[in-house]
């Protein structure tokens, strides 16, 4: 597994993710097989949400992990928290921060949680709010790092201006099919196509030029959760490269498709949804994979960009 330092953040985590929203489907003997098949891969770094199973991912997690034979201490557990699904809303007030940190800790029967991310903006948060919670939960050592999700940089800029604690990640969408972050530098002021408009405002660079590192999620899908692009009819001129460039590797054309993210000079991080380990091992083949100049851009073409 190749391994990665956050800057400012925690150091040596895996550059794979093993995300944890479909783990409600799982008996707790099955998710502990889960945890100790992912650090057997060698990955380190595990993400969770409140709203994953409403709840339910964290709860298997902490039942199972016990089980899985892996150290508390050898790992990093990060949790979003700001989605309240019950109400409609998303909510960063001070309160239900630290009220959902409280409870994903009990969920997930641990003391601490490594890192916490505020999942989604609410659009009228009080960034004093944050900060005072942000405070609150380094001082009593419930989360050592904090960071952000699906976060454009104006409203990064204003949490800065509060909270004290360096903002280390920013968890976005990322794909070979959904490259919003990447596409509108190249099309700049082209008028022939919707992918010349800026959706985010820069955030990919944003991120780099302040250290912050992006989690790329759903790394595989097309749309927005409208399933897989790897072996989709729907996307022949994409997966015939990702098969050429899978035979030359020796990987599946998952690895190829995670590789062409890990390739980007913005050093992200990818989370791997996969609960099945041989859908996993496919995934982390990608670390084994160095794709060049002319691949990274051949695969990007092929998922239906042009060159301007």
């Amino acid at each position: 597994m190749k391994m990665m330092n956050v800057v400012n953040g925690p150091q040596n985590v895996s550059v794979i993710i093993q995300g944890c929203m479909r783990m409600p489907a799982l008996t707790v003997d099955e998710a502990a097989e889960v945890i100790r098949n992912a650090a057997e891969l060698g990955i380190n770094f595990f993400d969770h949400a409140t709203v994953y199973g409403h709840g339910d991912a964290e709860t298997r997690f902490g039942d199972a992990f016990p089980k899985s034979g892996v150290k508390r201490e050898d790992v990093f557990i990060q949790s979003k928290c700001g989605i309240n699904n019950e109400r409609g809303e998303f909510d960063w007030t001070y309160e239900n921060i630290l009220d959902a940190v409280d409870g994903s800790l009990q969920r997930l029967k641990m003391d601490y949680m490594d890192v916490l991310l505020l999942h989604r903006p609410d659009l009228i948060f009080e960034p004093e709010e944050v900060a005072a919670a942000f405070d609150k939960l380094e001082e009593s050592g419930k989360v050592r790092w904090f960071g952000v999700s699906n976060l454009p940089p104006m409203q990064i800029e204003l949490l800065k201006k509060y909270v004290k604690q360096p903002l280390v990640f920013n968890q976005l969408q990322l794909s070979l099919e959904q490259s919003q972050l990447i596409d509108q530098t190249f099309y700049l002021n082209n008028l022939t196509t919707e992918r010349s408009i800026d959706r985010d405002n820069g955030t990919l660079d944003y991120c780099r030029l302040h250290d912050i590192t992006i989690q790329a999620w759903s790394p595989l899908q097309k749309g927005f959760f409208q399933g897989c692009f790897v072996d989709d009819p729907e996307f022949p001129e994409l997966n015939a490269v990702l098969g050429k460039l899978a035979e030359k590797y020796g990987v599946a054309k998952t690895a190829i498709a995670i590789a062409w993210i890990l390739r980007h000079p913005a050093k992200m991080q990818v989370l791997a949804g996969a609960m099945n380990p041989a859908h996993l091992r496919d995934f982390c083949d990608a670390v084994k994979v160095e794709l060049t100049h002319h691949e990274w851009y051949e695969l990007y073409i092929a998922s239906g960009k042009f060159l301007p």
